[in-house]
């Protein structure tokens, strides 16, 4: 299991350097001067020209991109040119966001679409199979910005007056505040410490820093903001989870050991649980995988519908004013996530599928 893991991340390291040349391309690529985004079409040449020296953007680019993967390597992304602050502290305060965001969804697309695909390869053929499927078409057809204004405008304005109301934006309601849980515990943190940042971190995780501090208020208000945001996201990692589930399970149905069971005289439930979902699920392990890197690069259209303060919005904003470094520093993360999500992907694989580990 070690040497697998070594192996896997061995691969991942040329992936990032390459990740790393891509992305700094790509931002200095996108049309548009940073002097003119941020300081307006009037600025003075001898503005831009200050404004260029100061962000070494009059530089060659192969030195910019050196100096750009030193720091990097050294856990710096340079400091944001629209906010004046570093980099990595706006990703502390923003990517807790889009994490909760996408972990909500990954979890109730999970629930949803394994319990749906299992239903629907049991009743096979079935009424109830043929509507989950016609759902599910419908459900991965549906454009996540469409979906999220419709359910703000309905449960935000249609029920307005009624139970069925949800906050149709924002993360926590006026006059309600989240305290971080290390002030409510009374620790004292070392500033500009890698512990400090973390926990910090960990704190922006609104319901897990509500949890912890056992803030029921702040709990229920911040679950109530997230559930419109996690169903526009969940809605099409769901459709294709319950497919791939049925398919997958269909197929490990059909054969022989699992007909050796039923002829043994085990329940149905039993085989499906016991001989068949084992087996079926191995496909739905590498959609989750890679579902939960798409909702993470994937929230940028919810965060902009909802109103929420992710990196989603936050890179959306960046692409904007061409702030190339957090353009820079969100790409990069995500990358992260998602080469260690696949990491983790492969290493599931090895502890689901004994042949795995023996290769």
């Amino acid at each position: 299991m070690l040497g697998y893991a070594l192996r896997r991340l061995l691969i991942a390291i040329p992936v990032l350097f390459g990740i790393l040349i891509v992305t700094f391309v790509m931002a200095r690529s996108i049309p548009g001067d940073p002097c003119k985004a941020m300081l307006g079409e009037k600025a003075s040449a001898a503005t831009c020209e200050a404004f260029t020296q100061r962000f070494g953007f009059d530089q060659p680019i192969t030195t910019q991109l050196y100096i750009y993967m030193s720091d990097v390597l050294r856990g710096n992304f340079g400091d944001s040119i629209r906010f004046s602050r570093p980099v990595t502290q706006l990703l502390v305060e923003r990517f807790p966001m889009t994490i909760e965001l996408a972990l909500l969804a990954l979890i109730v697309a999970t629930f949803a679409g394994v319990t749906l695909g299992i239903i629907a390869a049991r009743k096979h053929n079935s009424a109830a199979d043929v509507t989950t499927m016609i759902g599910a078409n419908i459900g991965v057809s549906m454009p996540v910005f469409w979906l999220g204004l419709m359910l703000a405008y309905i449960f935000g304005v249609i029920f307005k007056d009624t139970i069925f109301w949800l906050p149709p934006s924002g993360r926590l309601s006026a006059g309600i505040s989240s305290v971080p849980f290390y002030e409510v515990w009374g620790w004292q943190l070392a500033a500009d410490s890698g512990w400090s940042k973390f926990l910090e971190f960990l704190s922006n995780l609104y319901i897990f820093n509500a949890l912890v501090t056992f803030n029921w208020p702040v709990f229920w208000d911040a679950v109530r903001h997230m559930i419109l945001p996690v169903l526009a996201l969940a809605t099409i990692p769901m459709s294709v989870i319950a497919r791939m589930t049925r398919s997958s399970l269909l197929d490990v149905l059909g054969r022989d050991y699992v007909r050796t069971a039923r002829a043994k005289g085990l329940l149905e439930t039993d085989v499906v649980r016991k001989h068949a979902l084992g087996n079926a699920m191995l496909p739905v392990v590498t959609i989750l995988g890679l579902q939960l890197g798409a909702l993470l690069s994937g929230a940028v259209l919810t965060e902009s519908v909802f109103g929420l303060a992710g990196v989603g919005r936050l890179l959306v904003e960046a692409i904007f004013a061409r702030d190339y470094p957090i353009i820079q520093g969100v790409t990069v993360t995500i990358a992260v996530a998602y080469v260690v999500i696949n990491l983790l992907v492969d290493l599931s694989y090895s502890y689901l599928d004994p042949r795995i580990r023996q290769q």
